[in-house]
């Protein structure tokens, strides 16, 4: 999303991870997405550094310039999203995954970090101030993740004012229009103009 809302252009391969195309082993040997190569050749392999480097270029929305708070306050409420909340995220989502996992532990235990995001929107429309800003386009795609385990659970829960922030993100036109989908990449074809 902010690579649409800086309105840098890009070329978007789409891939399936169980495929993955050799091209992006190459420029990742850790085999993840998102990957952006600049024109430079500088590989980017984390969202969030990818989502600073398109804002560094272009921030018409000012993302990287909250209404309420600074640009550090919102890296450290995403360094505790990706943190342990991810790391419930994954037990409440995946307990498959690792070993003596407790699903509804990991949820109560990511429940604590949304309840700190309700408080936080009972007081702003959004997570630093009235308007979006990086912290809630960073955080975003983590929480929608949660709430789609269980969405009955995840209404339920007393978060009215998170409950609205989500349904905001995801209602967006930007969010739309971002998530479209496209038709996996082949190799030795060009990529498909982005945005």
């Amino acid at each position: 999303m902010a690579i649409a809302v800086s309105g840098q252009r890009c070329e978007l391969r789409e891939v399936v991870l169980r495929d993955k195309p050799a091209a992006l082993l190459a420029a990742s040997p850790k085999g993840t997405v998102p990957v952006l190569v600049d024109t430079d050749g500088r590989v980017i392999e984390q969202s969030l550094d990818i989502m600073q480097w398109a804002l560094g270029r272009s921030d018409p929305a000012g993302w990287l310039r909250p209404s309420r708070g600074t640009l550090k306050d919102m890296l450290a409420l995403i360094a505790d999203c990706d943190g342990d909340f991810k790391h419930d995220l994954d037990g409440y989502k995946y307990p498959e995954r690792q070993p003596g996992a407790n699903a509804e532990a990991h949820r109560t235990q990511g429940g604590l970090f949304l309840a700190r995001l309700e408080a936080r929107l009972q007081a702003t429309r959004c997570l630093h101030g009235e308007r979006v800003a990086l912290a809630d386009m960073a955080i975003a795609p983590f929480v929608r993740q949660f709430a789609q385990v269980d969405a009955a659970w995840f209404d339920r829960q007393p978060w009215p004012a998170l409950q609205a922030w989500l349904r905001a993100r995801l209602e967006a036109p930007l969010f739309e229009r971002v998530m479209a989908k496209y038709a996996p990449w082949i190799s030795g074809q060009a990529g498909i103009g982005f945005p």
